[in-house]
């Protein structure tokens, strides 16, 4: 069929197709605005998820996916709106026909500029059309721009992580090329920003196009835009198609703008903040959270404390483990097998285990020497040892004895150790405050 796009047949068939569209539009949107709502809430707790546990290269998929689905959600909606116009619009002119204005029997400078203003029934059925084709279309094409966007900037991320910061590579070849790599792609991002609002400056002018040729090919491939290029050019070269593209910027910098509304009830209080001696965030105890909410940094078992102990909880991040390299570089391996990978293992001897279980507890040793914790002014002696806690989320875990405490508030704090130079201080993390009371 690819060959056959000239012949008369074929442009008779998408003629056909054409007319008919509108049935297959509301289908789509109709299954998709079904999975989407479904689907929303659990992208955006993986999305959470991800950026409370600094998982880069899963926020950065979730994002997408987030971003994606609330665009297609809102445009998806319009269409299903302006669709449902357009048939209502068809059924009323099946029984009225089209606008009788000397029926109506208004002045004649009433029926002139209505006339000229609101015009024909069927024009404003026709632009209804125009209307709900365009956004269809635009809607799934817009996820292609957030990718485009994505792939820029995560080029420019990965250059700077494995090329400009490589310590395995020459310093010409880290830093020459590295950084010429990151002014081309920037350079070319402002470009191809500026030829897509001008729509097609630089590719208008003779001299200009010559020297962007270049940043357009290498972009072609980073934003995949090779894929969705005809959609675009389609909008371009449609007067309509421009306005309307450019009309729907507008609204999706007002929404932006609604979400982040709220009402303040208060100068001094509101519904964001984080644990401290005045103040306790129930993101900070265990029995607290919820599938939907997540620990922030660490957490202890609960607000009243009636057991003979209090259990600290320290949420395992990439930053910890950079932290525990920084203190022993022995326990830094060769090859960091960190970031995306599989599960399935070639070859794993009896002699690695053993080795990789004393390199664990070399690891946990350091963990224990760089974080510390106080309950008021008192210093314990704790000993931190892996452990997990609600949602399967891995971490440190020890228990500190209450025998000595009053009954009461009390304030838990974590700190952990850093070097600067020849000094040795300790920075918090945590400040929890906590009731114990006898059982």
């Amino acid at each position: 069929m690819a060959q056959d796009y000239n012949r008369p047949e074929f442009k008779q068939l998408l003629q056909k197709l054409q007319e008919e569209s509108w049935q297959l539009e509301l289908l789509i949107s109709g299954f998709a605005i079904f999975g989407l709502f479904t689907a929303y809430p659990s992208i955006k707790l993986a999305v959470d998820d991800a950026q409370n546990s600094q998982q880069m290269y899963s926020f950065v998929i979730y994002s997408i996916a987030w971003v994606s689905c609330a665009i297609l959600i809102f445009n998806l909606m319009l269409h299903v709106l302006l669709r449902g116009l357009w048939i209502g619009a068809l059924g009323l002119r099946y029984v009225s026909g089209d606008i009788d204005y000397e029926n109506l029997k208004y002045s004649p400078k009433f029926t002139k500029y209505l006339k000229k203003r609101v015009g024909s029934f069927d024009k404003y059925i026709a632009t209804l059309e125009d209307y709900c084709s365009v956004i269809f279309a635009i809607s799934f094409l817009l996820i292609f721009y957030v990718l485009a966007i994505t792939f820029t900037i995560l080029s420019i991320a990965l250059i700077a992580t494995y090329l400009i910061s490589s310590e395995n590579l020459p310093t010409w070849l880290s830093q020459g090329i590295g950084i010429v790599l990151i002014l081309f792609i920037i350079f070319g991002m402002f470009f191809t920003l500026i030829d897509f609002i001008t729509l097609g400056f630089l590719k208008k002018k003779k001299w200009l196009s010559k020297i962007y040729f270049p940043v357009y090919w290498v972009f072609s491939f980073i934003t995949l835009s090779f894929l969705y290029r005809p959609l675009v050019y389609n909008f371009l070269d449609n007067k309509f198609g421009r306005r309307l593209s450019f009309a729907l910027v507008p609204f999706y910098i007002l929404i932006t703008l609604s979400l982040s509304l709220r009402y303040k009830t208060s100068n001094y209080l509101n519904k964001s903040f984080n644990s401290n001696d005045i103040s306790a965030d129930n993101r900070n105890y265990e029995d607290l959270l919820n599938e939907s909410t997540f620990i922030d940094d660490v957490a202890i078992q609960s607000k009243v404390i009636t057991d003979p102990y209090v259990k600290v909880f320290i949420l395992f991040t990439e930053s910890i483990e950079n932290r525990v390299y920084s203190f022993n570089e022995g326990l830094k391996p060769e090859n960091d097998e960190r970031g995306l990978g599989s599960d399935i293992i070639i070859s794993n001897t009896f002699i690695d285990d053993i080795k990789r279980d004393s390199l664990k507890r070399e690891y946990l040793k350091t963990f224990n020497k760089i974080y510390h914790t106080k309950i008021d002014s008192v210093t314990y002696d704790d000993e931190f040892i892996f452990g997990k806690i609600l949602n399967n989320k891995i971490g440190f875990e020890t228990y500190l004895s209450t025998k000595n405490l009053d009954e009461g508030k009390h304030v838990l704090k974590v700190n952990r150790m850093y070097i600067k130079g020849r000094d040795t201080s300790y920075y918090n993390i945590a400040t929890i405050p906590f009731w114990y009371f006898k059982d």
